[in-house]
């Protein structure tokens, strides 16, 4: 893919921070996290699927901007978002002397973003985060907004927290690289914020079936700035859901549900939320919320999405 650099703002007074969305911007991270902040050491997360592919760059990228960086894998899954998997990440951290001075690159999708997320709000009470999210869930949602966690079984995401990153930096390239499945997955939430605040993008969507499954540029770089300029829109004017963020939770109750039950094996996060998007709109239905056609045109595109 090519394409100018593309901003995006998420105005929280202190807490704001930029979302930079550009093709092979993973080769300029390190300077750009530079001109944010100047930690001392640098933790790379990332997981045993995504860490071949990009973390050497990354790495590269922050080595050459005067970083002393530590690379630290997780096995791939959401099994790895788990009270025990943290304990080994606070260990990485002590073993590579991380102080208040440090600061966590969490290089992956939504399982390192959420694991990693919740292990820097946690560690000295908080270091400087940095989201670099290489699937389209994490890209269109997970690593904007705040919110970190891990599960418990008791539930998904029963501990966390709300802790914004200092920037977000999305490479659209890393899509080609997504397997299929995972690309579907991601689709689920794209169609969500065209469900719950813009009509007009949930139209461009089912008009733009083909292109966005073939990744098309154009395409796949409109719809991760809408996407990220909605729920930015939203964060802004409820950062802790006390309110209106809930709607960005529109079909997990369900999902959550169905994640849990499935004890987060063989469903993947997105699956989930398409079940429960479906679920959400045939109840809406049957209370006179929403009319039929709704209910209809929501499936057609999560259906036509694969």
């Amino acid at each position: 893919m090519s394409g100018k650099l593309q901003t995006v703002v998420v105005n929280l007074g202190e807490r704001s921070y930029p979302i930079f969305i550009q093709p092979g911007i993973f080769t300029r991270g390190g300077k750009m996290i530079k001109q944010k902040l100047s930690p001392t050491r640098v933790a790379l997360a990332s997981d045993k699927h995504v860490a071949p592919l990009y973390a050497e760059g990354v790495l590269g990228s922050l080595e050459d901007a005067g970083f002393t960086a530590r690379l630290i894998v997780v096995p791939a899954g959401e099994r790895s978002k788990s009270l025990t998997r943290l304990k080994h990440v606070y260990r990485a951290f002590f073993d590579f002397q991380m102080d208040r001075k440090s600061a966590v690159v969490a290089l992956g999708g939504g399982v390192v973003g959420d694991l990693a997320g919740f292990a820097a709000a946690t560690f000295m009470r908080g270091i400087p985060l940095i989201q670099i999210p290489t699937s389209l869930l994490a890209q269109v949602d997970s690593s904007v907004g705040g919110k970190v966690a891990v599960d418990h079984p008791e539930g998904k995401n029963m501990i966390g927290a709300f802790y914004q990153p200092r920037l977000v930096l999305i490479d659209p390239d890393t899509l080609s690289t997504l397997p299929r499945p995972e690309l579907r997955s991601g689709l689920a939430e794209v169609v969500k914020y065209g469900m719950i605040l813009d009509r007009e993008f949930f139209e461009f969507l089912e008009r733009r079936v083909e292109q966005v499954l073939a990744l098309k540029p154009a395409d796949m770089t409109h719809v991760i700035r809408r996407c990220c300029q909605l729920k930015a829109q939203v964060v802004e004017k409820d950062e802790k859901e006390s309110g209106l963020r809930a709607i960005l939770n529109y079909g997990h109750t369900i999902a959550h549900a169905l994640e849990l039950l499935s004890g987060y094996r063989g469903l993947r996060h997105g699956e989930a939320v398409a079940i429960g998007m479906v679920g959400a709109s045939l109840i809406a239905d049957e209370m006179g919320m929403v009319t039929a056609e709704v209910t209809t045109r929501q499936a057609r595109l999560l259906k036509n999405f694969g």
